[in-house]
């Protein structure tokens, strides 16, 4: 059985998860990382020497990295589909796989951080700020593609729309963009009404 190490409040053991459920695969997830601990400890660093979630093992393979895990599975279980067999289009799911964790997260992970993780008396609401700044033409610019395109790539669900979807529900939920961006949020009504996304979009920020 394929095991998932990671806590589920972790955007990264979302997008592993939400994969796993999505290809409707057997699993287990171990709750690892923040509260629970264990990724210190000298088994977990047998296993990814980075000291962080999530982890994927499946049977005598060890994987780390969310981004690679989901490109695994998609691979494993879903060749064509989830995973891009036409060059092109594989490489711009790929693209905006990449996007995702080079741009638009660390353009968000401030506001995150401050608004949900740190006390709201010790909040630097200039980082918060300098966030939002940074994270709205991205959004400006997922719209502009979601309006030309029903999914990321392909013309269908694929593994790029789980690593963005991840990103665009915690920033969603951090409350903090008025503007209406009606492609972006059509896009991801779909993906909520996706029964696999249960579990995953559907729990508030922690």
């Amino acid at each position: 059985m394929l095991r998932i190490w990671g806590r589920i409040s972790s955007i990264n053991v979302r997008k592993a998860v939400w994969t796993a459920q999505e290809l409707g695969l057997e699993f287990e997830r171990i709750d690892a990382g923040g509260a629970f601990g264990l990724v210190k400890t000298p088994e977990y660093i047998a296993m990814n020497p980075n000291s962080v979630v999530p982890t994927l093992v499946d049977g005598d393979f060890i994987l780390w990295e969310s981004n690679v895990i989901v490109r695994y599975l998609c691979a494993k279980y879903s060749m064509g589909n989830l995973y891009p067999v036409d060059l092109q289009d594989r490489f711009d799911a790929e693209r905006w796989m990449d996007w995702q964790q080079t741009t638009f997260s660390p353009s968000g992970r401030n506001a995150f951080w401050e608004l949900i993780r740190v006390p709201e008396s010790e909040r630097d609401m200039k980082k918060v700020e300098a966030s939002i700044a940074s994270t709205e033409p991205l959004l400006d610019r997922l719209e502009a593609h979601l309006s030309k395109h029903a999914f990321m790539s392909s013309g269908r669900l694929t593994m790029a729309d789980i690593a963005l979807a991840c990103e665009v529900h915690r920033w969603f939920g951090l409350g903090v963009s008025t503007k209406k961006r009606p492609c972006l949020e059509d896009w991801y009504a779909q993906i909520l009404a996706r029964p696999a996304s249960t579990g995953v979009l559907t729990l508030p920020l922690s």
